[in-house]
């Protein structure tokens, strides 16, 4: 697929422990996918948990939170990272174990379960 994004990383963040606070992140990286299509944030949950179900993915949601917030292993690349579901838009979130590989087979699977090409930001602090 030439016209898709790299998912090139610039900055991992930076794993801190803090006896107060616990872990936290320093520095981030996300990529944020916007559908040709609308979508509500329900759809994109739904879509989503059926491509982490086809595999090749571990993933859990283990927040009580107002959105979709999931942790996801990509066992064929070993990637770690954060898919966030908000405002109608899915939200890949760099840790500090993920490689663009795992992004892009992601995003592949995105584009072939929808039939429609995504816009993809990638937003940096830090």
């Amino acid at each position: 697929m030439s016209n898709e994004p790299s998912f090139t990383i610039p900055r991992r963040p930076e794993r801190r422990y803090s006896r107060h606070a616990g872990l936290e992140y320093e520095g981030t990286t996300v990529f944020s996918l916007s559908p040709a299509a609308d979508h509500t944030d329900d759809d994109l949950d739904d879509l989503l948990r059926g491509v982490f179900d086809d595999g090749p993915y571990t993933y859990g949601d283990w927040f009580d939170l107002p959105m979709a917030l999931y942790l996801v292993h990509d066992t064929g690349t070993s990637d770690v990272f954060r898919v966030a579901v908000r405002d109608g838009r899915i939200e890949f979130h760099v840790l500090p174990e993920t490689d663009p590989a795992g992004l892009r087979n992601l995003y592949r699977r995105l584009s072939e379960r929808t039939g429609h090409r995504w816009t993809v930001e990638r937003h940096v602090e830090g």
